[in-house]
């Protein structure tokens, strides 16, 4: 004997092996189609019949099944509840056969738009209205399903359905997978084997893959777009309001920086004092002057946290118009929040005598790196005929810079860290900074990657003073009770480096006392600092009963977190983009491209002369710096992957002091 029954929403049949009980109490250990054994009571049965064999039932039943017409079945059934022998009699006759109530079996469960499932083998039909709003939905979805075929041939054709252009970067990057559209890009992927990138930028929906990894990154951080509201600036009488009564400061003032810095946010001056030494001048750009804490102004730049840099571009937390107000541009005085600290002749720091003033500081000028790099060095500091701009202030500045890296190095190594070498590195050095200049010719995108050496004189003078400028600011907030946002650095682990609202040693920089200041105009943490800084300068000891935030302030420390947050995601997307334009200058030239690498740790090498980092197994056993000739092929601009080949290992002893094999 042969059972029919309803497992998981679906007909089946079993073949008795025994049985038990009898009436309602009956029941059969059986064996399913699949050989599955399993019990059956009577209660679970739909049908029992001895012919036809299962298997053959089941085929027979399934075509018939898409024969009948649920409609007239629907007006075959009754209004009230029904079994499924009732109405098998309604639609096939008396002589109804058992693969013909195993069709409507399968019928009945399948279409819960026209009856309702009220228990094994119960139904009944559906009321009017719903069964209409329900014929409704299916045709929907039928046509649902066709317009999804429709696009998903024209996507594996390489045709994105214009239907869609304005939904392309919705699909990207935030879909809803339960549209149409969604599901036909999906299918068309299956397809293709393509990912949703490749095929889109096979069908034109967006340009290039840097479009896919810059609107990747808006997408999740700048979802309104990056563009600044127009018109969002300081007013005028606000800002006159705010500098009114500033001091002008009795200094001649400079900045150092590249030609592509357009946010000067600090400079130095050098006066001579009448009884012997110096006092220098760190001189900040202050707008927090005159954006004040919850306006429209601090709600922008607490949104965006920081400015994003990288190649060829960058997003500013402060709108143009407000840096204009705000750079220290040369040729008149601007606002800014100053620290003074004297040196003796010799160049150390009289601790004593730090000074922080809010003022209006005279920029005499903006000198550029590019520019004044090359002729700043030890013998043309001392020599008094050199004729670059400030040749005596950036001598006293160099002076100084050295007692105070030297100081710096000696809490290090107190630390239990090496020292830090002064200058310029190890000329066979890999290069730490580069310049990413990108131009288009002839309709093509091409970019020339520079690489610059750290540690120029330059570049130890502005960073000597700026660690200080910070280290004394954090110190002045600690000594006068006022929470800031403090960068601290202290011990081993993930979490070595973090920001927090108390006062911390920062042990890497070997300082007691660090709070980033100095970069007001494209660093949240700096305006925030700074807010606090004008406070102590102009209120003194009163400072915590007027700052924007007092001790413990919550919204602080969740500020500390967001901003932690955000510029990890920005300093991750600069590294993405580089590698992306590092790529493109791989490929921008005749494949497979033959360069150099140094093995760095665990077979990641880096390529000498850009800043890309690429997996050679092949290196994982050599030492560090291990040197080789690899050929790169089979860029991959979407993934951001190459494949690399070694040519050629290097030994120590046929390299030479310039990084060149002999």
């Amino acid at each position: 004997m042969h059972l029919l029954y309803e497992e998981g929403g679906d007909i089946k049949v079993a073949t008795v092996q025994s049985a038990s009980g009898s009436g309602d109490t009956e029941s059969w250990q059986a064996t399913s189609l699949s050989g599955k054994k399993i019990k059956l009571k009577a209660k679970e049965v739909w049908l029992r019949f001895e012919k036809p064999e299962p298997q053959a039932l089941m085929d027979e039943a399934s075509a018939l099944s898409k024969e009948i017409d649920l409609q007239f079945l629907w007006d075959c059934a009754p209004d009230e509840e029904f079994g499924l022998i009732d109405v098998a009699h309604e639609y096939f006759g008396d002589q109804v056969t058992i693969a013909q109530q195993t069709a409507l079996a399968i019928a009945l469960q399948g279409a819960p738009v026209f009856f309702r499932r009220k228990g094994r083998g119960r139904f009944q039909r559906a009321p009017l209205e719903q069964l209409q709003a329900g014929l409704a939905a299916l045709e929907r979805k039928q046509k649902e399903l066709e317009q999804q075929a429709i696009w998903q041939q024209e996507l594996v054709a390489g045709r994105f359905p214009e239907v869609l252009q304005s939904q392309a970067n919705q699909l990207l990057f935030s879909p809803d997978k339960n549209t149409s559209a969604y599901k036909a890009l999906i299918a068309a992927c299956t397809q293709s084997g393509e990912s949703s990138a490749q095929l889109m930028i096979r069908c034109g929906a967006i340009d290039s893959p840097l479009d896919y990894h810059q609107g990747m990154f808006l997408k999740s951080h700048f979802p309104r777009g990056s563009a600044h509201q127009d018109g969002l600036a300081v007013e005028q009488a606000v800002l006159d309001a705010a500098i009114s009564e500033l001091p002008l400061a009795k200094v001649l003032a400079f900045s150092i920086d590249d030609s592509g810095t357009t946010e000067i946010d600090d400079a130095l001056s050098v006066t001579t004092l009448e009884d012997g030494g110096y006092r220098i001048g760190i001189h900040i750009a202050a707008p927090g002057l005159a954006i004040e804490k919850d306006d429209a102004l601090d709600r922008v730049a607490r949104e965006r946290m920081s400015t994003v840099y990288f190649p060829g571009d960058k997003i500013t937390m402060l709108p143009d118009a407000v840096i204009q107000q705000f750079s220290l541009d040369e040729g008149a005085a601007r606002p800014a929040l100053s620290i003074y600290v004297d040196i003796d002749d010799l160049g150390n720091i009289n601790k004593d005598s730090l000074q922080l003033r809010a003022e209006l500081v005279p920029m005499s000028a903006n000198l550029r790196l590019e520019h004044l790099e090359d002729k700043v060095t030890e013998e043309s500091l001392v020599n008094e005929l050199s004729d670059f701009a400030f040749h005596r202030e950036l001598g006293i500045l160099w002076m100084a810079a050295k007692r105070l890296h030297a100081s710096r190095q000696e809490q290090r190594v107190a630390n239990g860290l090496r020292a830090e070498q002064l200058g310029v590195i190890d000329p066979n050095a890999l290069a730490r900074d580069f310049h990413f200049q990108i131009q288009e010719l002839d309709g093509v995108e091409r970019v020339e990657i520079t690489p610059r050496q750290r540690g120029s004189i330059l570049d130890t003078i502005v960073a000597e003073w700026m660690i200080y400028c910070n280290s004394a600011s954090g110190r002045l907030l600690a000594d006068h009770g006022l929470p800031g946002l403090f960068r601290t650095q202290k011990g081993w682990g993930p979490l070595r480096t973090r920001m927090q609202t108390t006062p911390g040693p920062h042990e890497g920089l070997g300082l007691d006392y660090y709070a980033w200041c100095t970069s007001p105009l494209r660093r949240y943490s700096d305006l925030v600092n700074q807010w606090q800084l004008i406070a102590l300068a102009k209120h003194g000891i009163t400072a915590k009963m007027v700052a924007p935030f007092p001790p413990r302030d919550a919204s602080l420390m969740g500020i500390a977190a967001d901003f932690e947050a955000c510029y990890q995601a920005y300093g991750e997307y600069q590294d993405r983009l580089e590698k992306y334009w590092c790529l493109r200058w791989i490929s921008q030239d005749t494949l497979p491209k033959q360069v150099f690498v140094r093995h760095l740790k665990e077979g990641s090498s880096r390529v000498e002369p850009i800043p890309l980092h690429l997996p050679v197994p092949e290196l994982a056993t050599h030492p560090r710096m291990t040197r080789a000739q690899v050929s790169i092929s089979d860029v991959d601009l979407l993934q951001l992957s190459a494949a690399v080949r070694v040519l050629q290992i290097e030994t120590p002893e046929v390299i030479e002091s310039d990084g060149t094999p002999t």
